[in-house]
């Protein structure tokens, strides 16, 4: 069966992305686990200790959306450099410029895939065992991967005319951090307010997380419904930003 144009145009792509992450590093991917297991620790410590959040088994509750934040904050960013970062084949090589963006997050998409993996021993070494709706996550991930790639296309484009983009998109994840419910339930945005504040993507995709892999239960259809409408609005509107910039960049990088 012949491959689709550019496949392995993609997957080699895909391959370099994923080598970048751990090159000379010594201890390569082990640093996907330690970093989340020490903001783990430290905001176990902070929240069940010092301020005595109140929440059963708060490493099980923060990991999940740990992971799913990291696979959200570090998809966006990788890819914020996509087109920068291939500046000699951009300007060389003619195909579509998306699919340097494609690459990028199948890569993240990768390693992500790989930290939830080497959650699941550690649930149950922490005292839990995965439920029947932990088989979901692909499902979750898909969503998410859909979502950093829609935000994921305008960010690159934007990167290559205005550098100071990757600063912006800092302090938006920064802010993004704790205007998620990671490290806190979700039941505490007060009810006139959690409505507004749930149309948060990301509000909604950490809760799904959380439910399948720390509550052990399925996701509700508007945890799945409205991060897939917001997604494919930003997918729409990312795809348009993009195409309009693209043709410069082969000039600007």
């Amino acid at each position: 069966m012949p491959m689709p144009p550019y496949w392995e145009l993609v997957r080699a792509l895909t391959i370099k992305d994923f080598k970048l992450r751990y090159r000379n590093s010594a201890l390569g991917f082990a640093w996907s686990l330690l970093n989340p297991l020490a903001m783990m620790a430290i905001l176990t410590i902070v929240f069940s200790t010092l301020l005595r959040s109140g929440i059963e088994n708060f490493p099980l509750f923060l990991l999940p959306a740990l992971l799913a934040w990291r696979f959200f904050s570090i998809g966006t960013s990788m890819a914020l450099w996509s087109v920068v970062g291939n500046a000699p084949l951009v300007s060389k090589v003619y195909f579509p410029r998306w699919l340097l963006i494609l690459s990028s997050n199948l890569a993240n998409l990768l390693g992500s895939s790989l930290e939830f993996l080497a959650l699941l021993p550690l649930m149950a070494l922490l005292g839990m065992r995965p439920s029947p709706s932990a088989l979901l996550l692909p499902l979750i991930l898909a969503l998410e991967f859909l979502l950093i790639f829609a935000i994921s296309l305008p960010l690159s484009a934007l990167n290559v005319y205005y550098r100071d983009v990757y600063q912006v998109w800092d302090i938006a994840l920064q802010a993004g951090f704790f205007l998620t419910p990671i490290f806190y339930s979700a039941d505490l945005i007060p009810g006139k307010y959690r409505g507004l504040y749930m149309l948060n993507p990301m509000a909604r995709i950490v809760q799904c997380a959380r439910k399948i892999l720390y509550l052990g239960i399925p996701p509700e259809p508007a945890d799945l419904g409205i991060p897939l409408l917001g997604a494919l609005i930003l997918l729409a509107l990312g795809a348009i930003a993009f195409s309009r910039l693209e043709p410069r960049f082969a000039e600007e990088v």
